[in-house]
């Protein structure tokens, strides 16, 4: 009886252990101003159809699907991937999710998080 798995029940094995999406990060710019937290994704390929953005158990998800490359020719050599884009960031509690906008212009989204009326600043007048 041979103890060594065959090169098919490797190769399940090793497909069962890997996950069944990839995605690559897109690079981030987050910036915070008195009235909200702004984030500008880079995502190059993705348009406003190709965009989804939720907000599940206290996390803000943002996914972008690329357009597929409308080339004509035989490729020789290609370096872009069809990857799409996915990054995951926990929201603070001082985030008003019901208020969160977001747009993408030239594979910049960009989304806007509203802080809380609680945790914008103000001034306090004396009497």
């Amino acid at each position: 009886m041979n103890d060594q798995l065959s090169t098919a029940d490797r190769r399940q094995e090793m497909t069962a252990r890997q996950p069944t999406e990839v995605y690559a990060t897109p690079l981030v710019d987050v910036l915070s101003t008195e009235e909200s937290v702004v984030l500008h994704a880079e995502m190059a390929g993705v348009d406003r159809s190709g965009v989804e953005i939720t907000v599940e158990d206290g996390n803000l998800v943002l996914v972008g699907h690329r357009l597929p490359s409308d080339v004509a020719g035989e490729p020789i050599y290609v370096e872009r991937t069809a990857v799409d884009y996915r990054r995951v960031y926990e929201l603070d509690p001082s985030i008003d999710t019901a208020k969160i906008t977001a747009r993408v212009v030239d594979g910049i989204l960009t989304v806007t998080l509203p802080k809380t009326e609680r945790v914008k600043p103000r001034k306090i007048t004396l009497e």
